[in-house]
């Protein structure tokens, strides 16, 4: 309590850490997700007063910024909505057949406040495990990508992704893409993005895709220091979870990649982006792409720095036969902002920046 003013005084790492809550909140709120927008806000306020959000973080009040500690908690709880364990808070989520608006929003607070403190020791187990969305809308970019690198080195592709989670994005050519007369992938797919890039995709990608109606990928491995098998109940759910309920076209996405797993096996390794990257040789005969989305930002910086090298490695022995090319889709600080930028490298050539998008990869702006 402050003596001057009568008021509580709140300890400095937990308003550090309400504050990263009001930080996401206000991310969540500008994707177009009110529910998190509402509920993360008031957690930030529940934290502060030593509520059970506050029992719930407690130990990470010091994790930086990229643990991502808001989302952990509302994973935590979006996963028990969906497994059935909170019934009365379902009723407010979309992606548990519940109605969710403004309207109801005190009534959707008191239910997730009240499913934390219930929940607690589950809740705190959970938030131990890393964020991973696997956003299957990314694809929408890296496709673009790849289509741009095979039109530079028209060879059977072996696709390797660093930070890859289930490895979803790791069967691209597996998804249907469409955008103001532009459309590639299979007509049946399961995975349909629709309306991916404003104003109609660019003409390098319409002339790229008309040249390579399908791709060849012959080899598709991943890495991630906690790898989900998307075949699993629990892979599942975690997949499902992280995803914000009141997102259908997200949630849409990722049940259509889900069932593409099932049929296109991907080996998702165990180990770190250094290590992995070591380990890949180019071959004679094929285009070696190695790709990355929204995850530069998780790895320590003398890790990245030992993924340069590697990069650098492959793309000073990529020949015409033999292809390297790196595909990015990260933030880039340009100014003030963070947009998140897709570019391409082929063999040792200039990177080339090619598109803008939000974070979940929808729609895409050339660049």
């Amino acid at each position: 309590m402050d003596g001057a003013t009568g008021r509580r005084t709140v300890p400095q790492s937990r308003e550090r850490i309400a504050r990263m809550f009001e930080i996401q909140a206000a991310g969540c709120a500008a994707y177009g997700a009110g529910l998190y927008g509402l509920l993360l806000r008031r957690a930030a306020d529940d934290i502060r007063a030593g509520g059970p959000c506050a029992e719930a973080v407690a130990g990470h009040e010091d994790a930086p910024g990229p643990d991502a500690v808001a989302l952990r908690l509302a994973g935590a709880v979006h996963a028990l909505v969906l497994s059935g364990r909170a019934p009365e808070l379902a009723g407010y989520y979309p992606s548990a057949g519940g109605a969710w608006s403004p309207e109801v929003a005190e009534e959707c607070w008191s239910a997730f406040r009240a499913t934390v403190a219930a929940e607690l020791p589950w809740v705190r187990s959970w938030m131990t495990r890393p964020p991973q969305t696997n956003e299957v809308g990314r694809s929408n970019l890296l496709i673009a990508g790849l289509l741009y690198a095979v039109t530079a080195a028209p060879l059977p592709v072996r696709l390797f992704e660093l930070g890859s989670s289930a490895g979803l994005n790791l069967r691209p050519e597996q998804h249907r893409y469409t955008a103001g007369g532009f459309a590639w992938g299979p007509v049946d797919s399961p995975v349909r993005l629709a309306d991916g890039w404003t104003g109609g995709a660019p003409g390098w990608l319409v002339e790229a895709a008309a040249a390579h109606p399908k791709l060849d990928v012959v080899e598709r491995r991943g890495c991630d220091l906690t790898p989900i098998d998307p075949l699993s109940e629990a892979g599942a759910l975690a997949l499902r979870a992280y995803v914000w309920p009141d997102q259908s076209d997200r949630l849409d996405r990722l049940a259509g990649a889900l069932r593409l797993a099932a049929d296109h096996p991907a080996r998702v390794e165990p180990t770190g982006a250094g290590d992995f990257l070591a380990g890949i040789d180019l071959r004679p005969g094929t285009l070696t792409v190695l790709w990355h989305s929204v995850m530069q930002q998780y790895v320590p910086a003398e890790e990245w720095a030992r993924v340069e090298a590697e990069l650098d490695r492959l793309a000073a022995a990529s020949t015409p036969g033999a292809a390297f090319a790196h595909i990015a889709f990260e933030p880039e600080r340009v100014g003030g902002r963070f947009p998140f930028r897709l570019s391409v490298r082929v063999g040792s050539g200039v990177r080339v920046r090619l598109a803008e998008a939000s974070g979940h990869g929808i729609p895409a702006t050339p660049s």
